[in-house]
């Protein structure tokens, strides 16, 4: 397969802070970005002109504020290289970000996306984790991989990882024609919008590349509006999920059962959250669906622990 280009898409809403580092990160790519597009999503800040300082070493978009997710998809239209990748203003890549996916991807034909591990970061610098040994589903693929920097997750790998999965936006290369063909991001959702799209792009895949090494850091603020009020996030989490599942028939089963687990866990996140401000009648109400949607013991589990507090 011939060398792939990248166009890396950077959202951006009043990132002026944060901007510059994100840029310098791709800039200093041990594999060159084919092109780095800035979508500006409507910043009242001074967002333009850290991106116009770069010249034309970036292109530079602007929208009315519309949402991530859109602005994502419009970077993605605007594309001219033929693979995807991503990266919010306020992270950043580490060097080889792009060529340890492009460098598979040239000798790999068959891999339908690429995934990897990613570290989290306090606004000091302070690791705090990674991805993949935080959660169930990269536990698996490290223990798979056994050293090795690169695993494939195929079949039955596929249920945990959309149950729980361990890759980012940050970490993701996607084939243009494949991210226009899901019709990308879903737009109008503030919370969990990379899980619907890689629930979707899981579904139509067989083999996806997995580096197992930190490609980026995903800074973690303690003043974040998920963690501000996180009734809210929690609640807009189950809506992105409840929307999701209007395409849950049409899914394969082993993709449909890693989506149920994961909107349980978000409804009994939602319960944990209300029943934190003393909300328990909303707790439970949160929690009760599972019931119906997904009847059985970890449901039942979930109802009782709510009922206990």
């Amino acid at each position: 397969m011939s060398n792939p280009r990248f166009s890396v898409i950077i959202p951006a809403y009043n990132a002026a802070a944060t901007l510059a580092r994100a840029l310098d990160s791709v800039l200093a790519q041990t594999w060159p970005a084919h092109e780095i597009i800035v979508v500006d999503d409507g910043s009242c800040d001074a967002t333009a002109a850290v991106a116009a300082a770069y010249g034309d070493k970036v292109r530079y978009l602007y929208q009315l504020n519309a949402g991530v997710s859109a602005a994502r998809n419009a970077g993605a239209q605007a594309a001219s290289g033929d693979w995807l990748a991503f990266l919010d203003a306020d992270d950043w890549y580490y060097p080889n970000r792009l060529k340890w996916h492009a460098d598979w991807i040239a000798r790999d034909s068959e891999l339908d996306f690429l995934t990897g591990d990613y570290e989290y970061r306090d606004p000091a610098g302070k690791l705090i984790g990674t991805s993949m040994a935080a959660r169930q589903s990269g536990q698996r693929m490290l223990l798979k991989a056994a050293g090795a920097r690169e695993v494939v997750m195929q079949g039955r790998e596929f249920e945990a990882f959309v149950a729980d999965h361990f890759g980012d936006t940050h970490t993701l290369s996607v084939p243009l024609t494949t991210f226009l063909a899901l019709g990308g991001y879903p737009p109008g959702f503030k919370v969990c919008e990379d899980v619907h799209l890689l629930t979707r792009l899981v579904a139509c895949s067989r083999r996806v590349g997995v580096v197992c090494a930190p490609l980026a850091v995903y800074l973690i603020h303690p003043t974040s509006a998920t963690r501000v009020d996180p009734v809210r996030a929690q609640f807009e989490n189950v809506r992105t999920l409840i929307a999701l599942g209007e395409q849950a028939a049409s899914l394969p089963a082993v993709v449909r059962r890693g989506y149920t687990t994961r909107l349980r866990q978000a409804r009994l996140n939602m319960g944990y959250a209300l029943s934190k401000t003393g909300n328990r009648v909303g707790a439970v109400r949160a929690v009760l669906p599972s019931l119906l949607e997904a009847p059985g013991f970890a449901s039942v589990r979930n109802l009782l622990s709510i009922l206990k507090g």
